[in-house]
């Protein structure tokens, strides 16, 4: 008896330790315009807990992490039109943020929104995710998401770190590609979908972006608590590593992406530094991203 209690007290311990990747929070929101039935409201709350169950409960990785070691994420699916029953359209946005070393401030790491989202569910659907292959568009698409975020994470924590995760995406996106579904094609117009986000990190053009990716949280952010002038002028080192794909690619989503992410948090923290230094931040971003100069003028007020 007495082994069978250590025993059971064990396993207990041994749950409580141990975690999946993600720590996904999930909403859904209907537009306001949009008439849903009770059927179709009964299947989208269903839909939220099917979805934070897939997010929270697969196992995304080999390797173990503990409770507090949960990558934080969120999404939020909109709902803009129900073409018939059982099928939605709508807009995704999927953010991610990763701690700061000896802190409680969470730095944004990724924050895209997807407005190629189309995809099938009916009440009592399960979702599932099985590897090299397309089983449905919605499981396809958070599965992407997630090998996405967890690799901007790991890229945050090791050089590189996160590639055998983009590569994983980027075999979701070649298995989606012949269900006929937007989002997973080079053709499609304009060039800020899934496929572009994990092509365009894993070529060798954009390894900057993850040097800086690395450097910035690592050397950055991570010294912040010990160093604060140190850590914000390797903030500023690392960013300037972006302007060599910023000139062969000017406007890429990868880049727009990081440098959006990062803006408030600039801001804030530049909050007490002196103009000079407030000024050299400002001039970079804008070479960065030329199309939000007006946001980034704002880090000088």
């Amino acid at each position: 008896m007495i082994k069978k209690l250590f025993f059971c007290l064990l396993m207990v311990q041994c749950l409580s330790a141990s975690a999946q990747e993600l720590n996904c929070q999930v909403s859904i929101i209907t537009d306001a315009k949009l008439e849903v039935t009770t059927t179709e409201q009964e299947a989208l709350k269903q839909l939220k807990e099917v979805i934070f169950d897939f997010m929270n409960s697969t196992q995304w990785t080999k390797d173990k992490f503990k409770i507090e070691e949960r990558i934080n994420c969120n999404l939020q699916l909109q709902i803009n039109s129900i073409p018939s029953q059982g099928t939605f359209k709508g807009s995704l946005q999927v953010l991610s943020s990763r701690p700061a070393f000896n802190s409680n401030y969470n730095s944004l790491l990724f924050n895209f929104q997807d407005n190629d989202i189309v995809f099938g569910f009916s009440r009592n659907t399960a979702l599932y995710y099985t590897k090299n292959s397309f089983r449905d568009n919605l499981s396809s698409i958070l599965a992407f998401y997630a090998y996405f975020v967890i690799g901007m994470d790991y890229d945050s924590f090791g050089e590189n770190g996160g590639t055998p995760y983009f590569v994983e995406a980027q075999q979701i996106v070649v298995n989606a590609q012949t269900s006929g579904a937007p989002g997973w094609k080079a053709s499609e117009t304009g060039k800020r979908n899934r496929f572009w986000l994990v092509d365009n990190i894993l070529q060798q053009l954009f390894q900057p972006l993850r040097d800086c990716n690395y450097k910035y949280h690592r050397k950055g952010v991570d010294k912040l608590y010990d160093d604060k002038d140190k850590g914000v002028k390797e903030l500023y080192k690392a960013l300037l590593k972006l302007k060599p794909v910023v000139q062969t690619r000017p406007n890429t989503v990868n880049i727009i992406n990081f440098v959006y992410c990062k803006t408030a948090e600039l801001k804030s923290l530049l909050a007490e530094s002196d103009l000079k230094e407030k000024t050299d931040f400002v001039n970079l971003l804008k070479r960065l991203d030329p199309g939000n100069s007006s946001k980034f003028q704002e880090i000088l007020n």
